[in-house]
């Protein structure tokens, strides 16, 4: 059976990490979070940053890239040892997808795009202040005012024609449902 790569699709704070984690412990298969990769280049962020380092204000972009062209490398192993993966990214730009789709290609992999889109824009909010609160999350909005900033920066490209590759929206701020449910409905379109 040839692997399959369940890509996440949304934005901060939609429940995409959540679900993912949730999805690759019901499928026994790997997750590959950007954000790690994301995580692990705060200290190279800093240093570009620094008036004397030279790159300023293109060090977020260029090490963002660099995240999402791990990201696709770590992919590719995974699905060249026979592996499927679950992938947690905004994948908020169709070069991210087209990225991807190159990286399953090599290996025959079926790609599936499960998108949360949030129904409740309070909890949504709610959801993204208080990870602004937190500690180690310094590459994600903090507060709703700079997730609007981010999504506006997208221009509409987020909402992207994906082209007949399968998705499956979830809204994972629903009153009531339930993390399992939503895996269970992920499943469900996993096998249909």
């Amino acid at each position: 059976m040839a692997p399959v790569v369940v890509a996440m699709k949304g934005h901060p704070g939609t429940g995409k990490s959540t679900l993912a984690r949730a999805i690759a412990a019901a499928l026994s298969c790997p997750l590959l979070d950007k954000d790690d990769v994301r995580d692990c280049t705060l200290p190279v962020d800093q240093f570009l940053r620094h008036p004397t380092g030279g790159a300023g204000g293109s060090a977020a972009a260029l090490l963002n890239n660099l995240s999402y062209q791990v990201l696709w490398r770590m992919t590719e192993t995974q699905l060249q040892l026979g592996l499927s993966v679950v992938v947690d990214s905004p994948l908020s730009r169709r070069a991210h997808l087209d990225r991807l789709l190159e990286a399953a290609g090599g290996a025959a992999a079926r790609v599936v795009i499960v998108e949360c889109r949030p129904g409740d824009e309070a909890e949504w909010r709610r959801r993204v202040e208080e990870r602004g609160r937190s500690a180690g999350e310094w590459h994600k909005p903090a507060n709703w005012g700079e997730l609007e900033a981010l999504l506006e920066g997208y221009g509409g490209g987020a909402d992207y024609d994906l082209g007949g590759v399968p998705r499956l929206v979830v809204d994972t701020t629903a009153a009531g449902r339930r993390i399992e449910d939503q895996v269970s409905s992920v499943i469900h379109f996993l096998n249909a």
